[in-house]
């Protein structure tokens, strides 16, 4: 056994840059697990302004210098929080309180469905259909209190979070602006022999970049089209339904099953079995087919696509790991992990049977 991994070790570590780059790795996902949280606007910022920077060398290969470049791409970045803070969080809370001041409504109408689903399955009794009712209802109390709970808790954090929302936008300016400075200050504590590291980072960097970039637009694109839809045929909460099916492509499969529930549930309290509901569920239906058949292959064609296995894998572990941050950021840290192993330096072993 020890022999075993002794081989192991000589394979995937014989090369000293490695070990280092291991132990930068195990540093950097140490201060991520256990700083996190105290940390959040400073990851924040170095996300927003990593996937801002592209833009901003776009607009110095065409003639403005970097400190122009950075100002432009900074006030529209804030315009569009700002945007997004006052007109578009306003309209989605406002859809959350009619939602929760209409669901009593729609749980009334709901077990009225249900109740007339014995008159044509006659082996499904009207006792299994009220404990079924039953214990939906407990379960919705139990929701209901837990989100008082958690309101009433987060109080206190209100401060915290206004606090967040102005230390990141600065940090993303002085990132872009200070981009080049802080990485030689960075480069000063790095090996000067560290192929392996830029080898790596040029495969993370673009797997990461293309993908973060691609699902950016597929989420605009999507997001769009359903709000436009939903609009237009009427359905209720279509903003607020439209950014949850734009929000779930960054879960493939998993994503689009849950966001399904909510949509589909909606429409049928709204119009119950009816053309109406028949219409939204075959336009639903074809924008989901059209994102997977047209859309992702069109953005990702460069980026190597994860395995199934690998999503579910991934959604599981971070999200067990950070909760919803964890589901959120699940993809794009198991596109990272991807690339990583990809440009991993090893030895060559033996075969492995097919």
């Amino acid at each position: 056994m020890l022999q075993i991994i002794r081989k192991w070790f000589d394979r995937n570590f014989s090369d000293p840059q490695a070990v280092y780059l291991a132990f930068l790795l195990l540093l950097g996902f140490s201060v991520v697990i256990f700083a996190g949280a105290m940390l959040l606007p400073v990851f924040a910022g170095i996300v927003i302004a990593y996937l801002l920077d592209s833009i901003v060398l776009f607009l110095e290969r065409r003639g403005p210098r970097r400190l122009r470049a950075v100002a432009l791409v900074f006030l529209v970045f804030l315009a569009s929080l700002i945007f997004i803070l006052f007109g578009l969080m306003p309209l989605l809370a406002g859809q959350v309180v009619d939602l929760f001041r209409e669901l009593p409504v729609m749980i009334n109408r709901g077990q009225e469905i249900l109740l007339q689903i014995p008159q044509h399955h006659p082996y499904i009794t009207e006792e299994q259909i009220r404990s079924l009712i039953g214990t939906f209802g407990q379960e919705v109390r139990k929701m209901g209190h837990g989100l008082v709970t958690t309101g009433l808790s987060s109080i206190s954090d209100v401060i915290t979070l206004v606090v967040y929302l102005v230390l990141m936008p600065l940090l993303v300016f002085f990132f872009l602006k200070d981009k080049w400075a802080i990485l030689l200050w960075f480069d000063r504590y790095l090996p000067k022999d560290r192929d392996l590291m830029a080898r790596v980072w040029k495969e993370m960097d673009t797997q990461l970049g293309n993908y973060v970039r691609g699902k950016i637009w597929e989420i605009l694109i999507v997001g769009t089209v359903c709000v436009i839809v939903f609009l237009v045929l009427g359905l209720q909460y279509a903003v607020l339904l439209g950014l949850l099916v734009g929000l779930s492509v960054l879960v493939p499969y998993i994503g689009a099953v849950a966001v399904t529930f909510p949509v589909v549930l909606v429409a049928l309290f709204q119009w119950g079995w009816s053309a109406e509901f028949a219409w939204l569920v075959a336009a639903y239906l074809f924008i989901q087919a059209l994102d997977g058949t047209v859309l992702v292959p069109l953005m990702f064609s460069e980026v190597n696509n994860l395995h199934p296995v690998a999503i579910i894998v991934a959604v599981l572990f971070f999200g067990g790991l950070w909760g919803f941050w964890g589901v959120f950021f699940a993809i794009p840290l198991a596109t990272l992990v991807q690339a990583l192993l990809s440009a991993w330096p090893r030895e060559q072993g033996a075969a492995i049977p097919s």
